[in-house]
């Protein structure tokens, strides 16, 4: 149940049934020769539409722009900063808490947005305690990161090995050519890829990482591996949001 294709009128039934509600969140930023821009909203999109099918569950809409500042060096990339994306996840929040929700499951395809996501979830927390909504202090926040789950990281190994890297990787890539097939990119691959580098500035994150990948070789990403990754995350992220509704 898609939460921008409803009347207040289902959103208000729903809530009598569930205060659960899961937040597809992304990026846009570059994803190396092959990669789309959007791949790891994409990913997030649909998953979490998945999910919502699977357990029911309401699914907002898709929050695109996540934290990418070291990715804008590369032309395409649109980034939060921290604070802002803090404040857009709070009122997010805020706004569905005065409503009735109050499980909050994030469904996250970019490893950019974790540390911003704990920092928003805690002065959620601390601000909703001096608003006096209703419910207020029933109120939590959880994050499933798509590519952490376990089932996906162990196909991942098993089809690519050391090949995954970290970013522009060939598991989330074929996830976006399953569900885009039309939009497969091509492109002449380096065989020799950076990795291993810290990462600081956006200049500093080109330098080190000339064509955006991160020790990843995309080229061995297929829409059949895709569609493996699709169910084994579904069934995963289904599974733990089920639980984390259950949870007192």
């Amino acid at each position: 149940m898609l939460l921008h294709l409803s009347t207040w009128q289902e959103v208000e039934t729903y809530l009598q049934q569930s205060q659960g509600i899961i937040f597809p969140i992304g990026s846009t930023e570059q994803h190396g020769p092959t990669g789309l821009i959007g791949t790891d909203a994409i990913c997030a999109e649909s998953l979490a539409h998945a999910v919502g099918e699977s357990t029911s569950a309401m699914v907002a809409p898709t929050i695109n722009v996540g934290m990418a500042l070291h990715h804008t060096a590369f032309p395409g990339t649109i980034s939060l900063r921290p604070s802002t994306m803090i404040q857009v996840v709070k009122e997010y929040i805020a706004c569905l808490v005065k409503a009735g929700f109050t499980k909050f499951y994030f469904i996250n395809g970019h490893g950019g947005n974790m540390a911003t996501l704990k920092a928003a979830f805690s002065e959620t927390y601390f601000d909703l305690a001096d608003l006096h909504i209703p419910n207020a202090d029933k109120v939590k926040c959880k994050v499933g990161n798509w590519f952490m789950c376990s089932s996906v990281y162990k196909l991942a190994k098993e089809l690519y090995g050391d090949q995954e890297g970290s970013h522009a990787t060939p598991s989330e890539v074929a996830l976006t050519q399953y569900v885009y097939p039309e939009s497969i990119k091509q492109a002449t691959l380096s065989a020799e890829v950076a990795k291993g580098h810290r990462i600081y500035s956006a200049a500093n994150f080109r330098e080190k990482y000339p064509d955006g990948r991160m020790g990843s070789n995309p080229a061995l990403a297929t829409p059949e591996h895709g569609k493996q990754f699709y169910d084994a995350a579904v069934k995963e992220l289904s599974n733990d949001y089920l639980k984390f509704l259950s949870e007192e």
